[in-house]
């Protein structure tokens, strides 16, 4: 298997968030008061370090910064579980860091872009400018499904998660190229190896299983409605014109259903791309992304 080759080398680093060990994979030059980083937020299951492939085909060395979620990746896992909420706040602390006295130029993948157009209406002298790529929100959730999610919450919580593991990164590669076949296998390779981590003689997926739990909260997609009708900042939603993500919203995914909300928007699609579309096509998702970016 042909290795990927990176054109621009990442740095690691690690920075205490809101009492989690928060891992960052950083490129480009040191941020400054001229340069203030530019924030990649990835989505679920994902890490911060798969945005390589659309940093690789960006024009301009802009320095760059891509957390990983708590429990995603290399960042600790809290131990109280998981709550939407706090991705606001880590994004909030996070910011307050990196780029204190300025608004931040965001782009966020899927839950990553979700989460940025929801802390862009609740924080919008905060954020700059704001590429969300497939982050549509989620399907209006109903009142009825509460009883049966929060009695398979309850049963969760007392099951003890398993850690999905594989006999190689070559296996898990494979079983990441059938998932995602508009992968290369190079990339398909450079996701296994950024995914996992070795575990004795196999390899087992990085980030907390209790991820794939039932999310108690119902989701209340005219509260993220609300929030997107406060965002001041430009805003490019971008999706891949195969992407399997649009079937799974619905209606609401249409543009004429986010524009409502988001009135200021601007929308591009993405020939030959699927729900990752900045591995998929980085190329032509970096060329919009760093058009819109030097626009703004």
């Amino acid at each position: 298997m042909t290795a990927y080759q990176a054109r621009r080398a990442p740095r690691h680093d690690t920075v205490r968030l809101r009492g989690l060990d928060i891992h960052l994979t950083r490129w480009g030059p040191t941020p400054s008061e001229s340069e203030p980083p530019v924030f990649l937020l990835h989505g679920f299951q994902d890490t911060g370090d798969t945005f390589q492939f659309m940093i690789d085909a960006f024009k301009r060395d802009w320095p760059l910064v891509a957390p990983d979620w708590r429990g995603f990746g290399r960042s600790a896992w809290p131990q109280e579980g998981y709550w939407f909420p706090d991705y606001f706040a880590d994004l909030d602390a996070l910011l307050d860091m990196l780029s204190p006295d300025l608004p931040a130029r965001i782009v966020g993948h899927s839950m990553g872009g979700n989460i940025a157009n929801l802390y862009a209406g609740l924080r919008p002298a905060r954020v700059r400018c704001l590429a969300s790529l497939e982050g549509f929100g989620l399907p209006r959730a109903s009142p009825r499904d509460a009883p049966a999610r929060l009695r398979k919450w309850l049963d969760q919580v007392k099951s003890v998660p398993v850690l999905k593991d594989y006999e190689s990164v070559e296996q898990l590669a494979g079983v990441i190229r059938f998932r995602y076949p508009r992968f290369t296998e190079a990339q398909s390779d450079f996701v296994a190896r950024a995914w996992s981590e070795p575990d004795d003689a196999r390899v087992r997926l990085l980030g907390d299983a209790r991820h794939r739990w039932v999310n108690p909260v119902r989701y209340a997609r005219e509260d993220a409605e609300a929030c997107w009708r406060e965002v001041k900042a430009p805003v490019l939603m971008v999706s891949g014109d195969e992407s399997e993500y649009w079937a799974r919203i619905g209606p609401e995914a249409c543009e004429d259903e986010l524009r409502s909300a988001m009135p200021h928007a601007e929308f591009a699609r993405v020939r030959g791309a699927g729900h990752m579309l900045h591995i998929e096509q980085a190329d032509r998702v970096a060329a919009l992304v760093e058009n819109f970016f030097s626009a703004h």
